[in-house]
């Protein structure tokens, strides 16, 4: 007694792994994309942190020296997070004389056209100075 099976096989042609393996490699490729993508943005807002610091640091000595600055433009480095940055203040009389405002905008060391961080205050005239 001869038992006839069915020749035909199951599983899956070339053609439908090579398909299932391009559609994986797109989909990783894809999530490869997105990873990088957030970890230079990452840095990106590292560096927007440290600069805000660095202009609340600026505006933070002259309260605490009570320093009474004249209006003009002035500029420097500081260093923050082992990250040089540039600075540059716009300090400018106020309707009241007894305040100064002073901006402040942060930048890196070598790219002085984009700004990171930018913070408005004000300084007052210290009691000392006023008698």
């Amino acid at each position: 007694m001869t038992i006839w099976r069915n020749s035909r096989q199951t599983g899956f042609t070339l053609i439908e792994v090579l398909v299932a393996l391009a559609i994986i490699s797109i989909a990783l490729l894809a999530a490869l994309r997105a990873a990088g993508q957030s970890t230079s943005s990452v840095g990106e807002l590292r560096s927007r942190l440290l600069a805000g610091w660095v202009a609340e640091n600026r505006l933070a000595e002259y309260r605490a020296r009570e320093e009474w600055l004249p209006p003009g433009i002035r500029r420097g480095t500081a260093q923050q997070g082992g990250i040089e940055f540039g600075w540059r203040e716009e300090i400018t009389a106020t309707p009241n004389p007894a305040f100064r405002r002073v901006d402040i905008f942060v930048h890196m060391a070598s790219e002085e056209s984009r700004a990171l961080a930018h913070l408005a205050g004000f300084i007052v005239l210290p009691p000392r100075a006023a008698r």
